[in-house]
Formats: structure tokens, C-alpha cells, sequence
């Protein structure tokens, strides 16, 4: 028996972190009423996640077939800049994750699986978080993603690696410390 966490649609679905830029911890959060689910995560899928969600309404705008409404941009009013749900309990770590458009419900469809748990043949594992966005709500998730992802350590400009409070070691700078411009 699989234990399912699904929202469908969530009353708030953000990415977000824990911790100071270098050493933040991602989670994906999904509330409705009183439940909350938080799942931890990877910088990289949250920013594969919110680029791959951004191409695949930009995909169903250009669309005949689609009677939804589907924002070139996050909507007004929409912005969720609101710190994550207190006290954050991590269900699990996020490994795999798919994205499908449903066409009947006119929805994101996002399902998240334990690190190490593949989905079988009927698209299931033993945990997994299921969350289902109506296009607004997906592109305001893109954009919120974006900030947080843009709120880490700033880059270097000769060789692109984070800089630490302290600097860091530029290889393109023959092992010379740079500092924050």
C-alpha cells in the first residue's frame, strides 16, 4: 500500500529554503487548511522543475486544443513571497520527479518520489507527493521559484562558481581569492 500525498489543487504550493545562502536546505511545500507536506530537495530540481513547468505552459498556450487559460506571466495578486509553513518536517527527500499537463482537468500534474524509489509501471511507489496546479497557480510557483533560487550566494564573474562570505579560490584568477563585488 503506497501512501499518497496529493493536492489537488493545493491551497499553496512554493518552493523554498532553510538556512543561510551556501548551506540553505530546499524543500517543496504544499498546504491545504491544516495539512502540510514538505519534501526536501535539490537546488537543481527546483530550478529544472520551475524551467521544465514554465516550457510546458508556454507548450499548452500555443495549443488549439485547450480551452484553459494560461498566463504568459505570473497573474497579479498572485505573488507568494510568504516564508514556508512552521514547523517544517521533511516526509522525505525528493529523488525523481514527473510533470504532465492533464488535458481533461486542464492541470500541472507533479509527482515527487523518495530518493532511491523509481515509480513501477502504473506510476507508483511506496511514497510519493502528487500535486495538481491549475496554470496560474504553476506560473506563480515558476516565479517564486526563480526568487528563491536568485536569493543565494551571489557569482562570481570570472569563473561563475558561488562566493562565500569569506571569498573563494577562482580558478580563472590563478587560485587568487576574489570577494563579493
Amino acid at each position: 500500500m503506497s501512501i499518497v500525498h496529493g493536492f489537488d489543487p493545493p491551497e499553496r504550493f512554493v518552493a523554498g529554503t532553510v538556512g543561510e545562502p551556501g548551506s540553505r536546505t530546499f524543500f517543496l511545500q504544499a498546504r491545504d487548511g491544516a495539512r502540510v507536506v514538505s519534501v526536501a530537495v535539490e537546488k537543481e530540481q527546483v530550478a529544472a522543475l520551475a524551467e521544465r513547468i514554465d516550457e510546458l505552459l508556454d507548450e499548452v498556450m500555443n495549443e488549439a486544443s485547450t480551452d484553459a487559460v494560461v498566463p504568459a506571466v505570473e497573474p497579479v495578486g498572485m505573488s507568494d513571497d510568504a516564508p514556508l509553513e512552521q514547523p517544517i518536517v521533511e516526509e522525505f527527500r525528493g529523488g525523481t520527479m514527473t510533470l504532465s499537463w492533464d488535458p481533461d482537468d486542464e492541470r500541472v500534474v507533479i509527482e515527487v518520489f523518495p530518493v532511491g524509489e523509481e515509480p513501477d509501471e502504473n506510476g507508483e511507489a511506496a511514497e510519493m507527493l502528487v500535486v495538481r496546479l491549475e496554470p496560474a497557480a504553476a506560473r506563480s510557483f515558476v516565479a517564486r521559484a526563480a526568487k528563491v533560487l536568485g536569493a543565494g550566494r551571489p557569482d562570481c564573474p570570472f569563473c561563475g562558481q558561488p562566493i562565500d562570505p569569506e571569498g573563494h579560490l577562482c580558478v580563472r584568477a590563478n587560485g587568487f581569492k576574489r570577494r563579493d563585488p
